[in-house]
């Protein structure tokens, strides 16, 4: 049988849609400045769906720093894997500086986030180990999990942030450590970047005093906008020292490419040696690796941008509870807008907001969440004004309305000539 034949008959729970959603629910092409305002199919909108939380993306300083850095070395330099020709006095440099900023003893740059926290997972973990991670993990730890059942490992799950059952999977992951030998490794996210909520790190933490595991933290989400330094959620709950690995990107808060994990340093210069994924990859371009050094400074040193973003996040999600939307359980900058509806209505709502409101948000349903329900992921960032914040309620009332009153009721996707 050809390997590809399944593909043609099933083409998975979203890409059977792929023929009515690719270029405007799927695969979207925003264009223009990075700003809260883009263009999306020769219109303007405005645009909840960038994660660059502290507006760094298209920052005048980090702009320069970028192009300085582009004209002096080129995209290429260095050449080859940080082992053998891609080391440079810059990437140590942006090592030491996250390092510290972190509060570890050391830190390692990865290429990109999510075959990062892949491959720390890999490398950490052997088969004799065994995993207990969060049910909504993000799918690199999930990858990463896999992985190590791959190789024969055990691993078991508990409920979202339920540190009853937490507590339980530890109970069966120290029966099973003390049969195979190995040792437990605890994973979670420090915001987690669906729902919105935070993790809770400080019971995790406190977990400890009952049983003998690491933590790794992924805080794609928290770094740079949570703590009072803008370090993360460790910082924010004050337990920065017992979080093991600390992983983050560049994607989210400093809007650039790139990520890093911090930690002892016995530890880090192990992962150095044995992430295949580094090992086995290019070197971080060395315009990054100076923009990225840039863009921490101003994490560093301009705190305002950390201010102005949770001056619109209060505003945003407050304006939308007193409306009567429900935003589930998020504490964080992650507003999700629950609604009810098929997948037909969520698209013509999304429709709608695009076309006649001039909002772009992302849609999530089915199978990410469950069916009947709809998800409209809205994220806040400093390039927004108070005035886009009214707006979109505005907006988003008047398509309540519409969708409660059945206006957006359809047996069919919204029709969109995808290939305008």
């Amino acid at each position: 049988m050809d390997i590809f034949a399944k593909f043609r008959e099933n083409k998975g729970d979203i890409g059977k849609w792929m023929d009515q959603i690719h270029g405007y629910f799927a695969f979207p092409k925003l264009e223009g400045e990075i700003s809260a305002r883009m263009n999306f199919r020769g219109k303007e909108v405005l645009t909840w769906s960038l994660n660059n939380y502290l507006g760094l993306g298209n920052h005048p300083e980090v702009r320069k720093a970028d192009a300085e850095a582009a004209e002096q070395y080129g995209m290429a330099y260095p050449m080859g894997a940080r082992m053998m020709s891609g080391q440079t006095v810059k990437h140590e440099q942006l090592e030491r500086e996250l390092a510290a900023f972190e509060k570890k003893e050391d830190a390692f740059l990865l290429n990109y986030g999510y075959q990062g926290m892949v491959s720390i997972i890999d490398a950490i973990a052997s088969r004799r180990d065994v995993i207990v991670y969060d049910s909504e993990a993000h799918a690199c730890i999930m990858d990463g999990v896999f992985l190590h059942k791959a190789k024969g490992g055990k691993s078991f799950v508990y409920s979202h942030n339920d540190m009853d059952k937490c507590r339980k999977m530890l109970g069966f992951a120290t029966k099973r450590a003390a049969e195979t030998g190995g040792g437990i490794l605890v994973i979670t996210e420090g915001v987690f970047g669906m729902t919105g909520q935070v993790g809770k790190l400080d019971e995790i933490v406190a977990l400890k005093k009952d049983f003998d595991f690491r933590l790794l933290v992924d805080d794609a989400h928290g770094f740079g906008t949570f703590g009072p330094t803008g370090a993360g959620a460790a910082e924010h709950f004050g337990v920065q020292e017992q979080v093991d690995l600390y992983f983050g990107t560049f994607a989210k808060a400093m809007a650039g490419i790139g990520g890093f994990v911090a930690c002892d340093r016995d530890i880090c210069y192990y992962l150095r040696y044995n992430m295949r994924s580094q090992t086995f990859a290019k070197s971080l371009p060395m315009a990054m690796t100076i923009g990225a050094l840039k863009r921490l400074d101003m994490i560093r040193t301009q705190p305002e941008l950390r201010e102005r973003l949770w001056t619109i996040v209060n505003a945003l999600q407050k304006g939308l509870k007193e409306a009567g939307f429900d935003l589930g359980k998020t504490n964080t900058q992650v507003t999700p807008v629950y609604m009810k509806g098929g997948e037909a209505e969520a698209t013509q709502m999304v429709y709608d907001l695009r076309e006649n409101y001039g909002i772009f948000c992302s849609m999530v349903v089915y199978p990410v969440i469950p069916k009947g329900e709809i998800l409209l992921r809205l994220i806040p960032t400093a390039m927004h004004e108070l005035s886009d914040v009214e707006y979109t309620l505005k907006a988003f009332k008047e398509v309540k309305v519409k969708l409660e009153a059945g206006k957006y009721k359809s047996e069919t996707l919204a029709k969109v000539d995808v290939d305008k």
